[in-house]
């Protein structure tokens, strides 16, 4: 069997299953960039690869939260630039810090986000949503933003997951709304990656493109899901991630 041939039937059903998951809990790049390491590409490669083809899912799912009205942008437009200066700034800090300090201090959070997922109970109304004004809102959601976005940049996986950990958390989204917005805050720090990594030569485009069809049909069919199941669906779906995030860590750690 071809080389190509090999490496696209490994990465492409994990790329879909990576897809899927992501759009509805984010963590989609627990499965996907360790994908494209197990078939072979250099870890810039593979990371480039991997933002170009996720980058295609998240459009595809943040097309379908906004078609069903699950966006809402006041929060999601501020959240996005706050993630892309957030990003910047997190990977300007990731040569600064050693790395198995921050995969301790995350260690370290990840059962205490579970602990809070499993507590709180998805009752976030219309009536707690407009407690904030605008202003506040807004500085809010640019400040989710600059946080996980210096996470994302720093370290990366779960960011969509702590996205909508802390939509529900500070300005009381409920689980589907909070996802929605999570996407799209997510796109844009993941196309200005796209961009740095593509005037880097590190996307292998014969392997980006049908893997990136296979994270837009994933991510389409896990908005709709999400969208149907409602909030009971999307939390299950994030203890599914934050135990693979958690394995990651303690995987990392002794490696």
């Amino acid at each position: 069997m071809p080389e190509y041939l090999r490496m696209l039937l490994l990465i492409c059903p994990l790329i879909f299953c990576a897809g899927f998951i992501d759009a509805i809990a984010g963590g989609g790049g627990l499965i996907a960039l360790p994908a494209y390491l197990f078939a072979g590409l250099p870890s810039h490669d593979a990371i480039g690869t991997n933002k170009l083809a996720g980058g295609s899912g998240l459009i595809a799912s943040s097309i379908k939260y906004i078609k069903e009205g699950k966006v809402r942008f006041s929060v999601a437009v501020w959240s996005a630039l706050g993630c892309i200066g957030g990003a910047a700034v997190g990977g300007w800090l990731a040569l600064l810090m050693p790395e198995r300090i921050l995969k301790m201090l995350m260690l370290a959070a990840v059962p205490a986000v579970a602990v809070f997922l499993a507590v709180r109970k998805d009752q976030s109304t219309e009536k707690e949503e407009k407690l904030l004004s605008r202003k506040k809102e807004a500085a809010i959601a640019l400040c989710i933003g600059f946080g996980v976005g210096i996470y994302d940049g720093m370290i990366g996986p779960g960011t969509g997951t702590f996205l909508i950990l802390a939509f529900t958390a500070f300005l009381g989204l409920e689980l589907v709304t909070a996802s929605g917005c999570a996407k799209v805050s997510n796109l844009a720090s993941n196309l200005t990656s796209v961009v740095i990594y593509a005037c880097s030569g590190n996307i292998r485009y014969a392997i980006a493109i049908p893997a990136a069809l296979c994270s837009v049909t994933g991510s389409w069919l896990g908005a709709k899901v999400a969208v149907k199941g409602g909030g009971k669906r999307v939390r299950q779906f994030m203890y599914v991630v934050l135990v693979l995030l958690f394995a990651k860590m303690i995987y990392d750690l002794i490696v």
